[in-house]
């Protein structure tokens, strides 16, 4: 050491003591979830080691959607390359543009924290890579965006808002909105290049879901407010292991599901609250050539001591269902008296979709009067798609193993109305301890069905 010079023995004294600080990690919780098959368990993200970055600190200023937009953008990327972060959106309204997601981040809305996403479709461009009712192509940005991220959440007691002043004038479908999507149909069938269904142009007014994790994988979404949506509130789509859990979701607009599964597997829904225009859930898995192509069914999906207050159905699949759907487990549920649903529960689709629907199991829901029935199977359900575009390719679906148990409901049209394809009837499909208090019709309506039965049941 004699020979070191001091400022050679001072700079390495400074190089061994001031080692450079390890960024914050990502830790993860294990949830084990009870279903009547084989459920693994769902790893969701745990965000205790990491910073919290105010977006006020970035420059945030609650009547400015651009100042706001940019100060959540550029919190979300610090956060990022911090290794992970909490990026806190205070107490107060926030106006805002689009959010795009980065991995690792987990978005934390404090108590009295409403985020208000703008009414403005410019605000959602560039077009991003989303779908259309199991289509996929470039449309305007969900409103919350990620794709191809890990490890991210949005907590808080806080809400998530849309303005619909602009959405709720697309709501109808008049014909140039209609040749659109004739022509993402078209392009969709004959046309596996996704860059190619550019549909964002002054008529399509394909309205973008609120919230959309594509391609993503460890994703917790609780506690939340979520108030009005343009299309379908959270969707999950081509992502695995999610949590959804004490949600309290009103939209009340067109095609405004509360939560639709799609491709998406290993996921949990409970303790939620549902005040929908559409299905409370709406179990998805891609339509026609596009799921075939993707080859990914929804699988592993658990609903539970959940509540729906209006809707159409309290559990639908279908009818974009190309991928399959297996292994669907919802338990303790209720509908709320006063509530307006079609079906407790309804599988639907028709002879262009494929796939199949397989171990669907619900149980213990209690409702009061349902304008249709329990259950209901339609095998040929096509709407307006009927005569606007051709059948390119017909595949049936094979619909088999649906068990129902333990249903209390009030006032009902039927208790089960199966209408399936001679081809391919609707098999194994159980009914145990279904109780109405008046039937106003046949209990059951079935054609082309292969052992189905129903014990205890007026």
């Amino acid at each position: 050491m004699k020979n070191i010079s001091l400022l050679a023995l001072i700079t390495l004294i400074g190089f061994v003591g001031c080692k450079s600080k390890e960024k914050p990690a990502i830790t993860y919780n294990t949830t084990k979830v009870e279903a009547p098959f084989d459920m693994p368990e769902i790893k969701t993200p745990n965000f205790t080691n990491c910073d919290t970055l105010n977006i006020v600190d970035f420059g945030a200023v609650a009547s400015d959607k651009n100042k706001t937009s940019l100060a959540i953008e550029k919190a979300i990327t610090q956060a990022n390359e911090n290794g992970c972060g909490v990026v806190l959106i205070p107490k107060g309204e926030w106006l805002t543009k689009k959010l795009h997601f980065k991995s690792n981040i987990n978005l934390h809305l404090s108590e009295g924290a409403v985020l208000l996403f703008s009414e403005n479709p410019e605000d959602y461009l560039p077009a991003v890579h989303t779908t259309w009712e199991g289509m996929e192509c470039y449309n305007y940005s969900p409103l919350i965006y990620a794709y191809n991220c890990e490890n991210i959440a949005i907590t808080g007691k806080g809400e998530l808002k849309a303005k619909m002043d602009v959405w709720k004038t697309w709501f109808s479908r008049p014909r140039p909105h209609m040749n659109s999507l004739k022509h993402l149909y078209n392009l969709s069938a004959k046309n596996p290049d996704v860059k190619a269904r550019q549909m964002v142009n002054d008529s399509a007014h394909l309205r973008p879901q609120f919230i959309q994790f594509n391609r993503s994988k460890h994703i917790l979404l609780e506690d939340v407010k979520i108030t009005n949506s343009p299309f379908w509130t959270i969707h999950p789509y081509l992502s695995k292991d999610i949590i959804i859990r004490n949600l309290n979701v009103y939209a009340h607009g067109h095609n405004n599901d509360g939560v639709d599964p799609e491709m998406s597997q290993n996921m949990l829904i409970e303790n939620c609250f549902f005040d929908q225009g559409d299905d409370a859930i709406a179990v998805k898995s891609g339509r026609n050539q596009d799921a075939w192509r993707l080859n990914t069914p929804t699988k592993n999906l658990v609903i539970k001591n959940s509540t729906v207050k209006n809707g159409h159905q309290l559990l639908a699949i279908g009818s974009e269902l190309s991928g399959g759907v297996e292994n669907v487990y919802m338990d303790n549920c209720e509908v709320l008296d006063g509530a307006k649903l079609f079906h407790l529960v309804f599988i639907k689709t028709n002879e262009r979709r494929g796939g199949y629907v397989k171990n669907i199991f619900v149980k213990n829901i209690t409702s009061g009067k349902i304008d249709k029935g329990i259950l209901g199977i339609e095998t040929d359900v096509l709407y307006q798609w009927r005569d606007l575009v051709p059948t390119y390719e017909t595949r049936l679906t094979p619909i088999s193993n649906v068990y129902l148990e333990n249903f209390n409901a009030g006032n009902v049209e039927f208790v089960s109305r199966i209408l399936a394809q001679e081809a391919l009837p609707a098999k194994t499909i159980s009914l145990k301890n279904i109780a109405c208090d008046t039937i106003q019709g046949e209990p059951y309506i079935h054609e082309n069905v292969v052992d189905f039965t129903s014990t205890n049941t007026p």
